[in-house]
């Protein structure tokens, strides 16, 4: 197996060129990815391809994207904790609203489903 290191590529002219898209890593590398916090003032702590977090209620959240989504059929997988030693469950949220290229709507649940906020979020989203 080879090893190619590079700092920067250049066409065959000498000027400068669009970062190299492999596709078949593209399916298997996440389209946006967020870590918030999720009580009082939400906010992002780190993110990539997520603009804002919009605040619908208690557990209850939209992550808005940078950039669109392909389309509604992505995939999103989340965790929470309130604190060092309580997980809650995150889901998204189709039963309130349907899926769109812009954006994710995500719930935070504890055990009987109740929405609660959680110190700390994270979703990841998968797409074409």
């Amino acid at each position: 197996m080879s090893t190619i290191k590079v700092g920067t590529l250049l066409a065959a002219d000498g000027s400068t060129t669009t970062q190299p898209s492999i596709p078949a890593l593209d399916l298997r590398m996440a389209k946006a990815w967020v870590n918030f916090t999720g009580t009082s003032t939400v906010g992002i702590n780190s993110a990539y391809n997520v603009s804002s977090i919009t605040d619908n209620g208690t557990g209850d959240y939209t992550v808005n994207f940078t950039v669109n989504m392909a389309n509604i059929n992505y995939s999103m997988a989340g965790m929470a904790g309130a604190n060092n030693t309580s997980l809650r469950s995150v889901g998204q949220a189709f039963a309130v609203t349907a899926p769109t290229v812009s954006a994710v709507r995500l719930q935070v649940a504890i055990v009987d489903a109740t929405l609660a906020d959680a110190q700390r979020v994270n979703a990841v989203i998968f797409s074409l």
